[in-house]
């Protein structure tokens, strides 16, 4: 009886962990994603949604702009995960791509910008320890982690392009490439 005991008292203690996650998200990273969306959307009625738009199909114009340009400026000012509502400003073609490279930017530019995504900063730290623990310094490493990213974010989204286009081909859906105004 004593192992039934403790084996529900553990199964007990998860959802208790599980609440005291919650909590702390509530009180942590859920206000900041909110005050976020508020100054993004404050920033938007002040620029006004049509300048945003064409800023979105201007940077949608070449893959420079669309996948290095306009995914690290998102990620630098808004951080992660408010950097990928900037693609509701991307034509509909290259949505899927720009998602693509900015997912993968908001990885690979903790090293050097560790406000962009503070929630996987154990992954960059638990690297750094390693070589600081080799009395290195974690600048060429982070550096070198941001090109990188930069490379391949270029890269995965300039391939999702041909895979949007096989697959819209393939489903017979015509994508957009110019930005739809939204009806706010």
């Amino acid at each position: 009886m004593n192992h039934v005991t403790k084996l529900i008292e553990g199964f007990m203690n998860l959802f208790q962990l599980g609440g005291e996650n919650f909590v702390g998200w509530l009180t942590g990273i859920v206000p900041k994603v909110l005050m976020l969306l508020i100054a993004m959307n404050a920033l938007i009625a002040l620029v006004g949604e049509e300048r945003m738009n064409k800023l979105g199909e201007l940077s949608a114009k070449n893959p420079v702009t669309r996948y290095l340009i306009l995914p690290f400026f998102a990620a630098f000012m808004l951080g992660n995960p408010m950097a990928i509502s900037m693609g509701r400003f991307v034509p509909e073609y290259y949505k899927p791509s720009y998602i693509a490279a900015q997912m993968q930017f908001c990885h690979t530019s903790n090293g050097v910008f560790p406000h962009i995504n503070p929630s996987e900063l154990f992954v960059w730290l638990g690297v750094a320890s390693g070589i600081e623990a080799l009395g290195l310094s974690t600048i060429p490493l982070a550096i070198r982690y941001l090109l990188v990213g930069l490379l391949m974010n270029f890269i995965g989204g300039w391939v999702t392009d041909f895979t949007t286009a096989y697959v819209s081909k393939q489903q017979g859906i015509t994508l957009s490439k110019k930005v739809e105004l939204s009806n706010k």
